[in-house]
């Protein structure tokens, strides 16, 4: 069986950091890639070595996948761990990685293609017996052929949604039949310039949702676990702010069916190593719908790794080295853990981005039940070539009661100074009304300003 001794993480910020932590643990040595703008950052300072890869725009540094495989033959790595975002979903990218002769820490290119592209991620699901939402067929760019027939059978308000898309990029409301054709031209534009691939198609809204997904992990040998759930409903632009695992107020049958469902998709098509299923969770109807897969970790799996115990990296890695065998899962998981992300941006105003330096920054003490995922620090700027997040915290309680108030504490002892932040906006989500009673939604954030969240505490501890 191959050994990984040294790793190339094709990455940057805290999820490079990350990686980088298991393979210390590990005895495996590191390479960090990075940009010109990013030779000083944390996750360059983590690794055994590093290899600069070209100019700040991440389409001339951080998405060269041909510089990136050069530095790692050149570095003798053995394998390439991709992290999320960037090239993690790309089966370009990992086919490219196994024809150079290194190892892909991830699924098959040809699962990557398959489960990237969401109409045919749909049909995959809907033969595995997975619950589909109904939707419309393709509609690439300069083809609008029956878009308004369409989208009366669907029904409105509807989604507008990237056959390509990921991460709630390209993907567009519509309430009115006569909006449909120019929401549809949008979209499909900052797909081509997101995604390289502008084809959209049409899905069915569902008003009061909630967005749950189950970590899964496949052996790929047609068997898979599933390493519980987490609720992302709490979301801002379609991205996500605030998880939780496992979900709260899900209904029993609900939850084995959701978690089950994932399990047989991910073995049906062979999948191995990490991945996430997503789901709309219809609060109304209490039924549940496919969304997509993504094949590769996620931005929130240290809530799953909070309440499980497993360092999923390690399950990656050592999958990739082909000698690991299904372990054995605990039938519950341990308490309750929720995550915040933590962003440069100014939520007064529609969450803007806000690049800045990063003059002075400290976090709560780390412990067994609380965590801090970062990779920036005192003295260090938020660049606009990248996503403005600062670190996700994370913590975990016996309940979930005791994980918001953990929570708090942890909240209210992080200081980041220099760059306007985030952080009294989730101290106000989080002690609402709505959040404390788990009254979740994937609009909950689009319902309250912060100044609706001040007078929503206020009731709130009034009232308790």
């Amino acid at each position: 069986m191959p050994r990984i001794e040294k790793l190339l993480v094709a990455n940057r910020g805290e999820i490079a950091c990350r990686v980088m932590a298991t393979c210390r643990r590990l005895g495996i040595a590191t390479v960090a890639v990075y940009s010109e703008v990013d030779a000083d950052a944390a996750h360059v300072a983590a690794a055994d070595e590093a290899t600069l890869l070209g100019p700040a725009p991440a389409r001339e540094s951080y998405l060269r996948s041909d510089r990136i495989i050069e530095a790692a033959l050149k570095a003798g790595a053995q394998a390439i761990h991709p992290g999320y975002g960037f090239l993690a979903e790309s089966p370009e990218f990992a086919r490219a990685v196994l024809d150079a002769g290194l190892l892909w820490v991830g699924p098959a290119p040809e699962v990557i293609s398959s489960m990237g592209d969401k109409d045919r991620a749909r049909a995959i699901a809907n033969k595995a017996g997975v619950p589909i939402l109904h939707g419309s067929q393709r509609f690439p760019v300069g083809n609008l052929n029956g878009l308004h027939e369409a989208g009366a059978t669907v029904g409105f308000p509807l989604l507008v949604k990237a056959a390509s898309g990921g991460g709630g990029i390209g993907m567009r409301l519509v309430k009115r039949p006569d909006d449909l054709e120019g929401v549809v031209a949008a979209t499909q534009s900052m797909a081509e310039r997101s995604f390289g691939e502008g084809t959209v198609y049409l899905e069915r809204y569902v008003p009061k949702a909630r967005h749950v997904e189950v970590q899964v992990f496949g052996f790929g040998d047609g068997t898979a676990v599933h390493l519980f759930e987490r609720d992302c409903s709490v979301q801002r632009r379609y991205q996500k702010v605030v998880e939780e695992a496992p979900a709260p107020d899900l209904p029993d049958a609900v939850r084995t069916a959701m978690q089950k469902a994932a399990v047989n998709l991910a073995a049906s098509v062979n999948y191995e190593g990490a991945g996430t299923v997503e789901f709309i969770y219809d609060v109304e109807k209490q039924v549940f719908h496919f969304l997509e897969m993504n094949t590769r970790i996620q931005v929130e799996h240290p809530a799953t790794e909070m309440i499980t115990g497993v360092d999923i990296v390690e399950w990656q890695l050592r999958q990739t080295e082909g000698a690991f065998a299904m372990p054995t899962i605990d039938p519950a998981p341990d308490g309750h853990a929720i995550e915040v992300r933590i962003y440069a941006e100014r939520p007064e105003k529609n969450f803007l981005p806000a690049p800045g330096t990063v003059t002075r920054i400290t976090w709560p003490e780390p412990s067994e039940d609380l965590r801090v995922d970062h990779a920036v620090r005192s003295g260090d700027s938020i660049t606009p070539f990248y996503d403005p997040m600062i670190a996700k915290l994370i913590v975990r309680g016996a309940d979930r009661i005791s994980a918001l108030k953990l929570m708090a504490r942890a909240l209210a002892q992080v200081r980041v100074e220099g760059v306007p932040t985030n952080l009294d906006f989730l101290g106000k989500l989080l002690d609402s009304i709505e959040f404390q009673n788990a009254d979740l939604s994937t609009d909950l954030i689009g319902r309250f300003s912060p100044r609706t969240l001040e007078r929503q505490k206020s009731v709130f501890i009034q009232s308790h």
